[in-house]
C-alpha cells in the first residue's frame, strides 16, 4: 500500500508531501472548485510530480448533480468528468472518483438505472485512458454509498470500484468492517480519517489513531482482501487546525506506517 494525503493542486502540497515522506497527493475538484483553473494547471502539476517525486493517486469530483430533475444525464457534468479523466491520464493518476445524485420522484430502480448509465460512460472512457472509475461512500449528493446501492449498481458494473472511508459508514450507522469484508475486493482507493461518536452523534474527525475506528482490524481486512492501493489521509477536523493540525497529520503518518507491512 501507499500512503499519501489530500491536498490542493499547488506546489506547496507537493513540497509538504515530500517533506513528510508521503508517496502521493489526491485532488478533490468538487462542487464549487474552479475546475477550469485546475485543468489549465495540469502542465504545472506534471512538472511538480517530476520535481518532487510525488505522484497523484486520485482525482475526485464530489457533490455535483449528474442527473437532472427529469431523469436526464447532465451533459456538461459528464464532459467535466471526461476532462478530469483526461487530466488523470496525463498525470499518470490511476483513479477517478465520483458519485451520483438521487432524483426525487423517480423510483430507486430508475435512479439505479440512471447511475449505471452514467458510470458506464465513465468506465468506457476511462478504459481507453488507463483510469479506473470508483464511487465514493459518502452521502454528499450521492446515493451510491451503501451495500444496497453497491448490490444494484456495482453488481451490474463489474469494473466499477469503490473509494472507501470508514468514517462515513460509522456516521451513517453502518458496519464498516462488514462492508469491508463483503466488498473489499472492489476497493480502488481508501481515505484515512478519524471519527468520534458521542451519545449517538458525530463529535469530531480527529487524526486516525486518536479516534474510535478499529484501525488495526481495518488494515488486517485490507491485507486479507489483497488491497494494494492508496491510503489517503484526509484532515477534516474543525479542532485540528494550524499547528495542532500539522501535529495531527504527523501523528497519523507515524501511526499508519506502523500498521503497514
Amino acid at each position: 500500500m501507499k500512503l499519501g494525503i489530500i491536498g490542493e493542486p499547488n506546489e506547496a502540497s507537493f513540497k509538504l508531501a515530500k517533506e513528510k515522506g508521503l508517496e502521493f497527493i489526491e485532488f478533490c475538484i468538487n462542487e464549487g472548485s474552479d475546475i477550469e483553473q485546475f485543468l489549465r494547471d495540469v502542465g504545472k502539476i506534471s512538472e511538480w510530480i517530476a520535481t518532487y517525486g510525488v505522484a497523484v493517486q486520485s482525482i475526485g469530483r464530489w457533490g455535483t448533480d449528474k442527473i437532472d430533475s427529469k431523469g436526464r444525464l447532465i451533459e456538461e457534468e459528464l464532459h467535466y468528468s471526461y476532462r478530469l479523466i483526461d487530466a488523470a491520464s496525463e498525470l499518470g493518476c490511476e483513479n477517478f472518483v465520483c458519485g451520483c445524485n438521487y432524483v426525487k420522484g423517480l423510483s430507486y430502480y430508475e435512479n439505479s438505472c440512471l447511475a449505471i448509465e452514467y458510470f458506464s460512460k465513465l468506465i468506457a472512457y476511462g478504459k481507453d485512458k488507463g483510469v479506473k472509475v470508483s464511487t465514493y461512500n459518502c452521502d454528499w449528493n450521492n446515493f451510491v454509498d451503501n451495500e444496497m446501492a453497491w448490490t444494484m449498481i456495482h453488481g451490474h458494473l463489474k469494473d466499477l470500484g469503490i473509494k472507501f472511508d470508514p468514517s462515513h459508514s460509522r456516521y451513517a450507522g453502518r458496519d464498516y468492517l462488514k462492508e469491508m469484508k463483503e466488498w473489499g475486493e472492489r476497493f480502488e482507493h481508501v481515505h484515512i480519517k478519524g471519527s468520534v461518536i458521542v451519545n449517538g452523534e458525530r463529535f469530531d474527525d480527529p487524526p486516525a489513531g486518536l479516534d474510535q475506528t478499529e484501525w488495526h482490524t481495518f488494515m488486517a481486512i485490507l491485507y486479507a482482501k489483497g488491497y494494494n492501493g492508496g491510503l489517503s489521509i484526509e484532515p477534516h477536523s474543525s479542532v485540528w487546525k494550524g499547528e495542532l493540525g500539522e501535529k495531527g497529520v504527523d501523528y497519523t503518518i507515524q501511526y499508519l506506517k506502523e500498521l503497514m507491512v
